[in-house]
């Protein structure tokens, strides 16, 4: 057992690694060039540089080191080595290739093709359960001490990145920056469940109170519980039926294999939910 966890440990790193790579490549090739601000500490770096000609890869180091230590203090085991390692490589990988020949300037390719190997990047950092810090960092703080949901807070942070970018480039540039942010999305999804962005997850189990927090405390969704009988054990168990947008999804698969890897958890395609939370606002009819 000690030996197949060393194997896959190390193929996680790897895929951390190659993934933080192909991250900062697609900044230095296709976003910089395109003066792209695709939201995020990238976006960041990249409005930086267009004012005052700073380096992005210091910006991004700069802002990543001192939330990499508050969410490590803020959040504690969310912050293990491989955040470390893909919050450090990207700006890493930004400075060995400041000077790369290759180049795209225009704003529509760099956007498409830009933002599907960003995408592609972030997901293979993703399949290897790690992260690249960065404004994720930072919607995960202030979740946890505001209490507003992880959604809401990415949308915050990285809806002021792209605002600023409006004002700093042009409304033509921010509209291709989104443009980018809504194609890698489907790029991640693609390499990490390569389905669609909707799921349902099904999960069986003898810890319900164990899941249910993970599912709650985790990606903040609700979800339904059906008691159950293992028709091989003949033992009590529950069935947690939860409905969560795709990067939720990765999010609570990687808790799972952390936490409740004995679980039996199916994830499955929705096509079309109707409620709250999805045709409806999240907090429809409630008070926060």
């Amino acid at each position: 057992m000690k030996k197949w966890y060393t194997t896959n440990a190390w193929k996680e790193y790897i895929y951390i690694i190659i993934g933080a790579t192909i991250v900062g490549l697609a900044y230095n090739i296709f976003f910089l060039p395109a003066r792209l601000a695709a939201g995020g500490i990238s976006g960041v770096s990249t409005i930086l540089y267009e004012l005052y000609a700073v380096n992005p890869a210091i910006v991004q180091l700069a802002i990543n080191i001192p939330i990499f230590f508050i969410g490590w203090l803020a959040l504690g085991k969310d912050f293990s080595l491989k955040t470390l390692v893909g919050t450090f490589w990207v700006p890493l990988t930004i400075y060995l290739s400041a000077d790369i020949p290759v180049e795209v300037t225009n704003p529509f390719l760099s956007a498409l093709y830009g933002g599907l190997i960003l995408g592609a990047g972030l997901g293979v950092v993703y399949k290897g359960n790690g992260s690249t810090g960065g404004t994720a960092a930072i919607a995960q703080i202030v979740k946890k001490f505001t209490g507003i949901s992880s959604g809401y807070s990415q949308f915050i942070v990285d809806g002021l990145v792209v605002i600023t970018s409006m004002v700093v480039f042009n409304i033509e540039l921010t509209l291709f920056a989104l443009m980018a942010i809504y194609i890698s999305g489907k790029a991640i999804d693609f390499v990490q469940l390569r389905t669609a962005s909707t799921k349902l997850i099904l999960i069986i189990t003898e810890e319900e109170e164990k899941v249910q927090r993970l599912i709650q405390d985790g990606i903040d969704r609700g979800m339904t519980k059906i008691r159950s009988v293992g028709g091989y054990s003949k033992m009590d168990k529950t069935m947690i039926l939860c409905v969560a947008e795709q990067p939720e999804a990765v999010q609570l698969k990687r808790l799972l294999q952390e936490e409740a890897p004995e679980d039996f958890t199916i994830f499955m395609n929705a096509s079309e939910i109707l409620g709250r939370g999805f045709s409806l606002e999240r907090y429809y009819g409630q008070k926060l």
